[in-house]
């Protein structure tokens, strides 16, 4: 059965990339002759030669990047039509861990109802992409000067939706509610049609792929049991298509960006966190216990400096430098900061804040790019790396500040700052909240978060003569601008819609509501709510409230459920029991090097000061942390053989017991991170390094520590060694596996600090080995090689699922590296 599917498989693609067929070599020859009538006509009227090397380049790399795109979408469409156990199983080793699967029988039956349900499925996604997704589209390709969006036919296919795998949280959950996580593919064969400035197009081949959470809510007595859904994604998927006729010409690079672009930022404002699609299956249940706001925090997050970036700009007669910009993506929100021209080691210090509806899975994930001109629209910018962080991590600790490396690149570092924050239903807490952004010196920082729900609106007026209006309400608090959806022909519309919003002061903002007439633009009512109101009400809240709108009708009335909550931070929730699999992920890179509170500009111009007068600075308050900066730490080691710190005890990067060498930590919270005088020099006697390792399953990564390298042997005091530590994967020892720590001079007892990240499958992790290797820069042309030792961990032999971190002895270097 196994070998069928197989065939099947390759007689498909087969089929789709390598067959021919008469009106595919009759499309050849048309080619070829028009080619050849192109440089006869060149040649004739005796133009420039560029007019035919433009327009070949140009083709030869479309053609490849469509032929490798195609080729990857059609082996997607062939594993989507084979048999689902099949599938399934061969992705094991590529599920995360955490994946509920209890057997692969239980899946198969899920996909099996899909299969049976996926032509209601096609009806529902037809009128939601009409409704909801074609007037968005219309709306944002006017801004690039198409008009005239419209689908003309959508039809998903027969190939239905796939679930690879399922996790149901049971932990942390309330006895109202059931949360499943589900890794969803769809590529299936559809059929979706369009004009566009009177140009007929159509999208084949579409594909999506991510991680979808479905909250099935509120748990009802009467049939069907469930009383509503609320389906999206925790981050932005995957999305790929093929454009289709007379819209082909735009599939090259750069142009069909554009429509790419937007089509994702649609997908991302309709179910891509904090946005929810929400689907109603009882009529006992209100709108508002689906569709009202509902976040869990607010994360601040502080992009402070990068370092070591590429060189992506190489002139003639200079230096090679990058102009590098970040975007901060946390799910459909999304921000940039600003170019910094000419540098490799920008300092932004930008701050921006983001709206977390459910810390257990999302991630805040950093792009760094090179700007360079082009067409407005199009990405012509080169990339530079990027760099994750799961928010739990962040919201268990509270506060964070660490250095990471940047992915997918051969250097660069980025440092970032985030911070926690909760929400407090007592107005008291806006005094320490004003006076916490008045200590970052920003303007632009919030105290509190506002929710709203605008339910319907009644009577409104006719905005042009016997004729009813087509309205829709346009939210404002502050500089943030939100619109419901646009309803027609009604005076009474019903939006039930939620919106959130960042307010800067509640003393001072307001909300303003505009009801506008869609057909003629008119503004047909307006109403205004001073939020310091609502600390009258009780618990900051009013709930399903009428009231009367400004330059309407006598009756006209809009009805509104406002909530307001003050941002608080708790610092960090150690000692709090929560589900392993929600705050795993993320933990080993939230370091706790630099424990100093997030005050602008701190780390991009930290003045020198000696680590008595930091101590003298610090708070005095039982269980108030000393705080050491990472560079003083390493001053210290010269002179202070024991300086302690105060460091969360459940921080995975801690000891969890005093490694051989090393003093014993004293009672309470502090730990000694410095070798004392009688540490061991290892078997070789060549040193020891101390590293933590860690194996992120829900982000597919290897993440090693490297932290510090003690006793380094000194054979000519004259030549005091220059180390750094290298790393590798092997058994391949690819040159994009390696990394390096930077390089300490003139030092025996480095400490590095730093993390680096390999995406790797769990099932590559038995068979891989991790080479740990110290060098020194010094000695390059002596007979001597420049390794001063090596560690080569077996990374099958390691428990991966929590942190470890140990010494290791350096060994002489292998004989086959010599």
């Amino acid at each position: 059965m196994a070998g069928a599917s197989k065939e099947k498989t390759e007689s498909i693609i087969r089929k789709r990339i390598g067959g021919t067929s008469i009106l595919s070599v009759l499309y050849s020859f048309a080619k070829k002759i028009g080619t050849v009538a192109m440089v006869y006509l060149i040649g004739y009227f005796e133009w420039s030669a560029a007019w035919l090397i433009g327009p070949v380049i140009l083709s030869v790399i479309r053609d490849e990047w469509k032929k490798d795109k195609e080729l990857r979408r059609n082996i997607a469409k062939a594993a989507a039509m084979c048999n689902e156990k099949e599938v399934i199983l061969a992705r094991v080793d590529d599920l995360p861990s955490w994946v509920f699967f209890p057997d692969v029988e239980r899946v198969e039956w899920l996909n099996r109802i899909l299969r049976q349900v996926w032509p209601n499925v096609n009806h529902y996604a037809k009128t939601l992409i009409k409704e909801t997704i074609e007037p968005n589209v219309r709306v944002s390709l006017e801004a690039y000067k198409l008009y005239g969006f419209r689908f003309e036919r959508v039809i998903l296919g027969s190939i239905p939706l796939r679930i690879g795998g399922v996790k149901v949280y049971d932990r942390n959950v309330s006895r109202n509610e059931i949360i499943l996580d589900m890794d969803v593919f769809y590529a299936g064969d559809c059929d979706i049609s369009f004009t566009i400035g009177g140009i007929k197009g159509g999208i084949k081949d579409f594909q999506i792929h991510g991680m979808m959470r479905v909250v099935m809510k509120p748990l009802i007595t009467s049939m069907p049991l469930v009383g509503g859904l609320q389906v999206f994604f925790l981050n932005n998927p995957t999305i790929d298509f093929n454009l289709v006729g007379m819209a082909d010409l735009l599939d090259m690079p750069g142009l069909s960006d554009i429509l790419r672009r937007i089509i994702v930022e649609q997908v991302a404002n309709m179910m891509v966190l904090p946005n929810k699609l929400p689907i109603r299956l009882s009529d006992e249940v209100p709108a508002t216990v689906l569709k009202v706001p509902q976040p869990e925090g607010v994360l601040r997050v502080h992009v402070v400096e990068a370092k070591q970036l590429m060189k992506m700009d190489i002139g003639v007669l200079r230096k090679g430098k990058s102009d590098p910009y970040a975007i901060i993506s946390v799910g459909a929100q999304q921000f940039r900061t600003k170019t910094i021209d000419n540098t490799v080691n920008p300092k932004w210090d930008f701050w921006c804040e983001a709206v977390i509806s459910s810390h257990k899975g999302q991630g805040v994930t950093l792009e760094v790019w090179d700007w360079d001109p082009g067409f407005p629209g199009v990405q012509n910018d080169d990339y530079l790396g990027r760099a994750t962080v799961d928010v739990s991590g962040v919201a268990k600790k509270g506060q964070v500040d660490l250095w990471m490396t940047l992915e997918g690149v051969k250097s660069g570092m980025v440092h970032l700052r985030m911070t926690w924050l909760t929400l407090s239903s007592s107005f008291e807490d806006l005094k320490a909240a004003i006076a916490e952004t008045q200590l970052l010196r920003l303007t632009n920082m919030s105290t509190a978060l506002l929710m709203v729900f605008i339910d319907s609106a009644k009577n409104l007026p006719n905005a042009r003569p016997l004729k009813k209006p087509d309205p829709y309400a346009q939210l404002t608090v502050g500089k943030q601008q939100e619109t419901t959806t646009v309803l027609f022909r009604t005076e009474d519309p019903v939006w039930e819609q939620g919106f959130t919003f960042l307010v800067n002061n509640p003393d001072s903002d307001t909300l303003r509501i505009k009801v506008i007439d869609q057909k003629t633009t008119r503004e047909i009512g307006y109403f205004v709510y001073d939020l310091i109101s609502l600390v009258d009400k009780p618990d900051l809240q009013v709930v399903s409230q009428p009231y009367r709108l400004i330059t309407s009708g006598p009756d006209s009335k809009i009805n509104l459920s406002l909530q307001m909550r003050i941002l608080k931070f708790e610092g960090s929730k150690e000692g709090v029991t929560e589900d392993d699999d929600e705050v795993e992920e993320g933990d080993s890179l939230l370091k706790t090097q630099e424990e100093s509170p997030l005050v602008q500009g701190d780390s991009v111009k930290k003045p020198d000061s000696p680590l008595s007068t930091r101590e003298k600075e610090a708070p005095s308050e039982p269980g108030s942390p000393v705080r050491i900066s990472k560079q003083e730490s390493k001053d210290s080691l010269q002179s202070a053989p024991s300086i302690s710190y105060q460091q969360p005890a459940e921080d995975l990067m801690t000891l969890s017991k005093a490694p051989p060498g090393v003093d014993s930590p004293p009672t309470g919270d502090l730990r000694n991170r410095t070798p004392s005088s009688t540490s061991s020099t290892g078997e070789a006697g060549l040193g020891r390094i101390q590293l933590t390792l860690r194996y992120s399953v829900q982000r597919q990564r290897l993440v090693v520590v490297v932290h510090k390298v003690a006793n380094l042997p000194l054979r000519d005091p004259t030549n005091i060694p220059d180390p750094y530590v290298k790393l590798y994967l092997l058994p391949e020892r690819a040159k994009d596996s390696k990394r390096k720590t930077e390089t300490m001079k003139d030092n025996c007892n480095p400490v590095y600090d730093e993390t680096f990240e390999y995406i790797l499958s769990q099932g590559e992790l038995n068979s891989r080995q991790l080479e740990v290797s110290v060098v020194t820069r010094k000695g390059w042309f002596s007979s001597q090689s420049p390794v001063m030792g090596q560690v080569v961990v077996n990374l099958g032999e390691q428990d991966l699922s929590k942190a470890i971190t140990s010494w290791f002895d350096l060994q002489p270097e292998s004989p086959k590296d010599v």
